[in-house]
């Protein structure tokens, strides 16, 4: 499993579920619309403190950004 994959993927996915753009996105978690297009396509190594702050934008607990896909 390629954790940077499935970051960006959560994250995005909650950010269309919130109905943000990825530059509300990155107004509220102080982080570049670059650097979230990045982490969304799988192109960032995000830290824990970044997985952090943007569960704080996103509004949910970190550990979704965590969770696998339930198939």
């Amino acid at each position: 499993m390629d954790m940077r994959r499935l970051v960006g993927r959560n994250t995005r996915k909650i950010r269309l579920a919130k109905g943000l753009t990825q530059e509300q996105l990155a107004e509220r978690s102080g982080f570049s619309q670059q650097y979230i297009s990045d982490l969304e396509r799988g192109r960032r190594n995000p830290t824990v403190v970044s997985v952090y702050e943007l569960a704080q934008a996103l509004g949910v607990h970190y550990l979704e950004l965590l969770q696998p896909d339930k198939k």
